[in-house]
């Protein structure tokens, strides 16, 4: 397979650089739709950048960013209170996917109303990737030389917005492929061997419960004391109510007359999200007697003095928040989805396109154009959330600190603990509308 892509690589090289998405493809490969590789190769580009931004607070990385004299200064300090030779791996960070960011939003503006593959402007969504390369590197370069002064504390905000709504956008995703698993599991069950596939059903289910229990227990252990730790045990609580009524509502008989495939699993994998996003949470309340994983960025020295602090932006919260994001970023690039209501959710249809390999003499051309009659997804929306991408991989990679918020310890403000509290709520609102929405809008068609 290797081979096969490195020969059609060296044979379309030429036409790759200003053609269309399926040129990356040859006769050689397998059958891929023009929409699917445009989506998979955009993705790549925010999964490089990622990997750059996480380069970038390499301690080994971060000695030779100190040495850029325009990038950073020992003098040079995030309004008047932090060392900025203690932040330069985060500096750097901001500045990725500032750039990743700028990108993403420039195809926003352009994609507007694309509606089919026959609008000029599809070209450039499909096509130019070798050019689009350039123009992210150029942007990525130029954002290396935006002074400190209040750029960091603005980007800041703009991140966490950027954060809690790709939070919503992660459980939606989570929502849809919860939904494709168990509709898949039951159709198969009820194609035969019924009694292994209820089996495979019940065993995941009670498995994810057991996991989103075990979680709960570790967060009263951890993060709540006798004496205190009001907020955190109040956070823990409600989400696990909520949960609960999710999963009663999610096996309700008028539930199940309308999503006859609704069920126990996918509220189990929403559950289970639930608790994730409450763990991240916690491990950002900024009060050590209840977080007792709070990680902290100390500036023990000045301006004058060599850095003598040690920098650590990585927690377990992160570590997964960092795998959930990498699933998510690459299940938007195939998902195709048959549920409306996440269809419409995420700006997507069903392809309308002819599916059918197209033929010239003797040449089968497998990868082919499904978008003439009609686009699959929103160009501008499916931008719109590597552009939210971008900030939350910021905001994870960097433990959502807010520059110069104290002079001896940086640590996350309580603002991004309910950033991350209510999209856990608003989350549970939308799965819980997925549910009773045919029953509320009863005109409408859900089917």
């Amino acid at each position: 397979m290797g081979a096969c892509l490195g020969v059609c690589s060296l044979l379309s090289c030429a036409s790759c650089l200003c053609g269309t998405a399926p040129c990356l493809l040859c006769g050689c490969c397998p059958s891929t739709k023009s929409s699917s590789i445009t989506r998979l190769t955009f993705s790549v580009f925010l999964l490089l950048g990622t990997l750059v931004a996480c380069i970038m607070i390499i301690p080994g990385v971060e000695d030779g960013l100190r040495k850029l004299p325009w990038f950073c200064t020992s003098s040079n300090t995030i309004q008047g209170s932090v060392n900025c030779d203690v932040m330069v791996g985060h500096q750097a960070v901001y500045r990725m996917c500032f750039a990743m960011a700028a990108f993403f939003f420039l195809f926003v503006i352009i994609m507007i109303c694309v509606r089919s593959s026959r609008d000029p402007r599809a070209y450039i969504q499909n096509g130019f990737w070798f050019f689009k390369f350039l123009i992210l590197v150029g942007i990525t370069v130029g954002a290396f030389f935006i002074p400190n002064g209040l750029f960091t504390t603005v980007w800041y905000y703009f991140g966490m917005v950027g954060g809690f709504l790709f939070f919503l956008v992660q459980l939606i995703l989570i929502i849809d492929l919860a939904h494709s698993w168990s509709q898949a599991w039951l159709l198969r069950a009820e194609d035969g061997n019924t009694k292994c596939w209820y089996a495979a059903l019940l065993i995941c289910t009670l498995l994810l419960y057991a996991a989103a229990i075990a979680a709960i227990v570790v967060l009263y252990i951890y993060y709540t004391k006798a004496d205190g730790c009001v907020h955190n045990k109040v956070f823990i609580s409600l989400n696990l109510i909520f949960c609960v009524i999710v999963s009663i509502v999610s096996i309700l008989p008028k539930i199940q007359e309308v999503h006859p495939h609704s069920g126990l699993l996918q509220a189990s994998v929403i559950t289970l999200y639930t608790i994730f996003v409450t763990w991240s949470a916690m491990a950002n309340v900024p009060d050590r007697y209840c977080n007792p994983t709070l990680l902290a960025v100390v500036n023990t020295g000045n301006s004058t003095t060599s850095p003598s602090a040690v920098v650590q932006w990585w927690d377990a919260p992160s570590i997964v928040g960092l795998v959930i994001f990498i699933l998510c970023t690459l299940f938007i690039s195939v998902r195709n989805s048959n549920n409306q209501q996440v269809n419409k959710l995420m700006q997507t249809e069903e392809s309308s396109g002819d599916e059918a390999l197209h033929s010239t003499g003797d040449v089968v051309y497998r990868a082919y154009d499904n978008e003439e009659d009609g686009v699959c997804y929103s160009y501008s929306f499916f931008h719109f959330c590597l552009f939210l991408a971008s900030l939350y991989i910021m905001m994870t990679l960097t433990n959502w600190y807010l520059p110069g918020a104290s002079d001896q310890v940086m640590t996350s403000p309580w603002s991004a603990v309910w950033v991350k509290i209510s999209s856990s709520w608003v989350g549970l609102l939308l799965y819980l509308w997925t549910l009773i929405a045919p029953l509320i809008l009863s005109d409408r068609d859900f089917n």
